[in-house]
């Protein structure tokens, strides 16, 4: 077996899983995989050797990506896999027939249908080397290894922003593990729960530390008990919220899951048109995506009225970029409700950015965060039905996550387009993925194929719905989001 790297397996290399990491590779279930899969097209054919050594070389210098999850009665532990064998991580494929998009989307849906080997490192490259005169690079990775903020980061770490460089070797010494800065309440007390240190051990130590300093300045006393008294009440909030409403995209679930995704749309034309209705970017692209949801409801007959909104929870990075290459789950959960039911696009904006605005001033993604880290520390048994309840209350996943903003080169091959789609979990069907790359942004669907059996008949709604926005930004200029009751009633027939 090659020798990847210097470092010994051996027991030094072992170390507790984070709770909130636990909380993930639990929540794996044969209907709903958590598994974070995408795919990197290349404009030539991708050198298979040197794409290799760059594996060897940057990849592999996370020692995460060489331990296996190990699970045991209190939790779970990631442990060096003594028998890695990378070839069992970076498979080669074929696609079948005119090996184009069609069969791509299958071949991606198959992988995400398919689980992980648990008793291997959670992640595998597959190499496609027919698809459209190029190479495409499928990846998955087990969300217990780390949160899409941070695998993208390990993703862009694999690339270098000219040919040349993205061949070259780099220096280990600038993976070491960075120590994140505890700066308020919030994370003085999630810390340890989410890195698997004893909590009333470690609430005992910050009482000890900090009570005089807090009987010496009141304003921080208060503080501490207004910021804990407001995650207290977000949290009943966040348990009061009541069950997604009965609609088609709640049932019964399959192991089959369904990918798709649309042709990219210029980050310039989203940008323009954001300033025109003074929204912000991810207001016009949820809009524009709950619209393309909308016409294929309207297609198929929906009533409406009688099916209201759905929710769909919504990732929260909690932690500096700067951090993400730490890897773990560092991140919230929101409830946003999608206007699915409204036609015009207007008012969809307009719904979008007032509950975006009350969200951002929330303790909800912390308190998500804190449910989760707790889960971790509690019993398999206890956490499946708490989790299952909690996806009642969704019906989708909704991600937005900026890549980017130039062309990138892996093993000294261009990166022309990359696209990524989202694990559910519970009772949860469908996830909505967005991510720009090279002033680009993409659009990717993955829904159970018994609630959603042609995704794609969704996503291609997508490209018309902005075009709507879009055209309303360009020609009537002195629209603003606001202003959405005004196109319902003197412009809506004319722009559609």
């Amino acid at each position: 077996m090659e020798n990847y790297l210097t470092a010994a397996s051996t027991d030094a290399q072992n170390e507790p899983m984070s709770k909130v990491d636990t909380t993930w590779l639990r929540m794996e279930q044969p209907d709903n995989l958590m598994m974070i899969t995408g795919f990197m097209v290349f404009s030539d054919p991708l050198d298979p050797e040197k794409f290799r050594d760059v594996i060897i070389n940057r990849l592999l210098a996370f020692r995460r990506f060489r331990q296996k999850a190990v699970r045991h009665v209190n939790g779970a532990r990631w442990e060096m896999d003594k028998n890695f064998d990378l070839d069992t991580h970076i498979r080669k494929a074929a696609l079948p027939g005119a090996s184009g998009k069609i069969e791509l989307e299958a071949f991606v849906s198959d992988l995400a249908s398919t689980p992980l080997d648990p008793t291997r490192p959670l992640w595998q490259f597959h190499l496609i080397e027919n698809y459209q005169g190029g190479h495409v690079l499928v990846t998955r990775f087990h969300h217990c290894i780390a949160d899409g903020i941070a695998l993208i980061q390990v993703l862009l770490s694999l690339t270098d922003d000219a040919a040349e460089q993205s061949e070259r070797k780099v220096n280990r010494q600038s993976y070491r593990k960075r120590k994140a800065t505890e700066h308020n309440l919030f994370n003085r007390l999630i810390e340890p729960a989410r890195e698997g240190i004893d909590l009333i051990t470690h609430m005992s130590k910050l009482v000890v530390q900090e009570g005089t300093q807090l009987l010496q300045h009141p304003d921080k006393l208060r503080d501490y008990a207004e910021e804990a008294g407001a995650m207290g009440k977000e949290l009943l909030s966040l348990l009061a919220l009541p069950d997604d409403p009965e609609t088609v995209f709640k049932g019964p679930m399959g192991s089959r899951k369904r990918v798709a995704w649309a042709d990219s749309i210029p980050l310039n034309e989203v940008k323009a048109a954001c300033a025109s209705l003074d929204c912000t970017v991810n207001d016009l692209l949820i809009a524009a995506v709950s619209g393309a949801i909308n016409s294929w409801l309207i297609e198929r007959g929906e009533d409406l009225e009688a099916m209201g909104e759905i929710r769909a929870t919504v990732p929260v990075n909690l932690r500096p970029l700067e951090h993400a290459l730490d890897l773990g789950n560092h991140f919230g959960l929101v409830f946003l409700s999608l206007p699915v039911d409204e036609s015009n696009p207007l008012a969809r904006i307009a719904k979008i950015h007032e509950r975006m605005v009350e969200l951002k001033s929330s303790h909800q993604a912390q308190v998500s965060l804190g449910v989760m880290a707790t889960l971790g520390l509690s019993p398999a048994w206890v956490q499946k039905p708490f989790l299952d309840a909690i996806s009642q209350k969704a019906s989708a996943v909704l991600t937005n996550v900026p890549g980017p903003k130039q062309a990138l080169y892996m093993a000294g091959t261009k990166v022309e387009e990359m696209m990524f789609w989202v694990p559910q979990n519970g009772e949860i069907g469908m996830g909505i993925s967005i991510l720009s790359y090279n002033d680009n942004v993409y659009f990717g669907l993955i829904t159970d194929k018994l609630i959603v059996s042609d995704p794609e008949d969704i996503i291609n709604r997508f490209r018309p719905e902005f075009e709507k926005i879009l055209y309303l930004a360009l020609n009537f200029p002195e629209l603003t989001h606001r202003d959405h009751q005004l196109v319902e009633s003197l412009m809506w027939e004319q722009a559609t």
